[in-house]
């Protein structure tokens, strides 16, 4: 029986070079890949050493394949990335709505462009070092995505996005292990990478100053506007709605007489809306841009639990089918926070329902 043969999407990482060595040890034909994502004049002065696309990247992930025997390429995807992932996230900024760029970088371009790139190569499988797990389910023939065994770790959230076709095309060695475990694993390897860092959120946002980042971007400073109290009031001046996000308190530079979080960024007006904590607490949501995963559609009321944003507990909610593509969630309890622009992703148990991207909360 020939060998399968993956194409491994390396960062240059602790746990997508522990992924290959596992790979390997299953008696597959890895061909390791880095993605070169971000215009060479933006190379050298953006990008911090642990970024998972930054130049040093690149040759941590060479060595990480030589030490390892494997193949190793690396591939330009910097036009796709900057339409899919990077134009996205400044417009969405500056439409008042706050992107999650990992999970757009999962979507389009690993398990879209990524998978076209390994099946022109005759490749089975694309391959990552997600800490999240695939399975077939033998009722129904479908393919179903589960969490992590390690719940701190686990990265169902950023791929809820998947079809059947990309799972069954994709492997993740990964999440059926601790992240103690892989670090451990790394250095009995005796891995290049052992002791590298944690890769930051946002790998093309160097200093995480998102404001600063797109207004270089598009060259341009953000237009300034009022801050706007919960009574209707005009309490100050914003330095461009770019600059905020629901929920947060750091930066506002306002004194109300209480602790004051932005609750509402109006893009059409120009204004940021504050108020206290409480103002901040939402019953619902509605979402569209759905994907299910163990079936088509939503075809009846479920009740799941729901995280609203990457590092958020799932909570308990119901889910009310009132679009093909829209679906209204209530919350079990109301939560804090709920952020237009992000996407809430649906569980039952350890199974990944879904998800779809949030347009509002219901107040």
């Amino acid at each position: 029986m020939m060998e399968k043969k993956v194409l491994l999407g390396m960062s240059g990482g602790v746990d997508s070079s522990v992924a290959a060595h596992l790979l390997k040890q299953e008696g597959y034909q890895v061909i390791g890949v880095t993605m070169q994502i971000w215009p060479e004049e933006k190379e050298e002065t953006n990008q911090p050493d642990n970024s998972c696309c930054s130049l040093s990247a690149v040759e941590d992930a060479r060595r990480v394949a030589n030490h390892l025997d494997i193949p190793f390429y690396v591939m330009n995807f910097k036009d796709y990335f900057q339409e899919k992932v990077i134009d996205y996230f400044v417009d969405e900024y500056r439409n008042g709505r706050t992107p999650n760029p990992c999970i757009a970088c999962n979507r389009y371009v690993k398990f879209e462009e990524l998978l076209r790139k390994a099946l022109q190569l005759n490749c089975d499988y694309v391959a990552t070092g997600h800490y999240a797990t695939i399975e077939k389910e033998e009722k129904t023939g479908r393919y179903v995505l589960k969490k992590s065994v390690t719940e701190t770790k686990d990265q169902t959230y950023a791929l809820y996005n998947m079809t059947q076709f990309q799972l069954q095309h994709t492997l993740m060695p990964l999440g059926k292990y601790h992240k103690e475990d892989i670090r451990e694993l790394a250095k009995t390897l005796q891995l290049p990478v052992a002791d590298k860092a944690e890769s930051q959120e946002i790998c093309f946002v160097s200093d995480n100053n998102y404001g600063r980042f797109i207004e270089e971007y598009q060259q341009q400073k953000s237009e300034e506007g009022s801050f706007i109290d919960h009574h209707g009031k005009v309490v100050g001046t914003h330095k461009g709605i770019i600059h905020y996000t629901i929920g947060q308190r750091r930066g506002l530079h306002l004194a109300l007489g209480y602790p004051a979080y932005v609750t509402k960024i109006n893009p059409t007006t120009n204004t940021v809306h504050v108020g206290p904590l409480e103002k901040l607490f939402s019953k619902g949501l509605i979402a569209k841009d759905l994907n299910f995963i163990p079936f088509e559609t939503l075809r009846e009321d479920m009740n799941a639990t729901v995280k609203i944003r990457y590092n958020a507990k799932d909570v308990p909610a119901t889910l009310y089918r009132i679009q093909p593509d829209k679906v209204k969630v209530i919350f079990e309890t109301p939560q804090r926070a709920v952020t237009a622009g992000q996407s809430v992703v649906f569980y039952d148990n350890q199974v990944v329902v879904g998800g779809g991207m949030i347009m509002h909360p219901i107040d």
